[in-house]
């Protein structure tokens, strides 16, 4: 019986000394991360491959672990993950909280998004509803996708109706008639590629051509210009000349003009209307003329001496 005293004394003594070295250690451990701070963080999605002991990065950097995985206290749409990030990180107004996760199944959060002059995130800057400060999260790539499966599964399930419906089978003749017209087409553009090509090189030729005609053209210019610049200023000259005897043409022309202007005036007023009202006499004796004519044709030269005689008068 003493025997077997003295084994549990012996058990339980070592016992106590593991429990101690262990909090020993853990108290070691813990002074040597230092002085930490606590923030929770809500996701409304799936926080799959989180663990208690995940790590946490900011911007890549190890600075602190994950402490507590809970449902949010009120609200179980949204999942409460509480961290413990050294003192001494930047976790500024800004920053927020990815889930990293990767293809062996295991998840960190990334603390990115701090800004520099912001204030620290705290229970002053931002809410508390559980004590710690909240830092906002934030989607990464697998969560976006994940986050937007429902939508993307729509869409895809939209897409293959749309296609189903393309390619029935009224529309798969209407693609295999399309498709036999491109192969024709490629078959005579394939046999239409040497004419093609002598086109071109005639192409190049005329613009060969082209540029030759052009060169010509401008020495031309050249030449033009100098004869231009040669015998402009003779011409000029000349011209100037012409111009001068015609001005002095134009003003002789114009005092002649001035000069005929009173004449012009009277024949006007005086001549001309004497001259119509003799005319308008002669229409008139021209007239009692025709008349006096006329009367000699139809009855004789007695006519004009004495009246018409009466016819005679016989009794019954």
């Amino acid at each position: 019986m003493e025997t077997r005293a003295n084994h549990l004394w012996v058990g339980a003594v070592t016992l106590v000394l593991l429990a101690a070295l262990a909090a020993f250690i853990v108290w070691i451990a813990r002074l040597g991360q230092g002085a930490q701070d606590e923030y929770d963080i809500f996701y409304n999605q799936s926080v799959s491959g989180l663990a208690n002991g995940s790590q946490v990065t900011f911007a890549g950097v190890p600075v602190g672990q994950v402490t507590e995985i809970a449902l949010a206290k009120g609200n179980p749409e949204f999942v409460r993950v509480r961290i413990k990030v050294k003192q001494d990180v930047p976790i500024l107004v800004g920053t927020q909280a990815t889930i990293q996760a990767s293809f062996t199944g295991v998840s960190t959060i990334l603390l990115d998004g701090a800004r520099k002059d912001n204030p620290p995130i705290t229970c002053e800057t931002t809410a508390c509803p559980e004590g710690r400060p909240v830092i906002p999260p934030g989607r990464g790539g697998f969560g976006e996708i994940v986050a937007n499966a429902p939508l993307l599964l729509e869409r895809l399930a939209t897409l293959t109706e749309q296609l189903n419906t393309i390619l029935g089978p009224e529309n798969q003749e209407e693609i295999a008639a399309i498709l036999r017209n491109t192969n024709r087409l490629t078959g005579g553009l394939a046999n239409a590629t040497p004419e093609l090509e002598q086109n071109l090189k005639d192409f190049r030729g005329a613009i060969a051509e082209f540029n030759q005609t052009l060169d010509a053209v401008e020495k031309l210019a050249l030449s033009t210009d100098g004869l231009v610049t040669r015998e402009g200023e003779p011409l000029a000259r000349e011209l100037r000349a012409t111009l001068k005897s015609a001005n002095a043409a134009l003003a002789s022309l114009a005092a002649t003009l001035e000069d005929t202007r009173p004449a012009a005036r009277q024949l006007r007023e005086t001549t001309l209307p004497n001259a119509e009202a003799t005319l308008q006499d002669l229409r008139a004796t021209s007239r009692a003329l025709r008349a006096i004519t006329e009367k000699l044709e139809s009855e004789g030269a007695g006519a004009l001496i004495g009246g018409k005689s009466l016819p005679d008068y016989k009794p019954r």
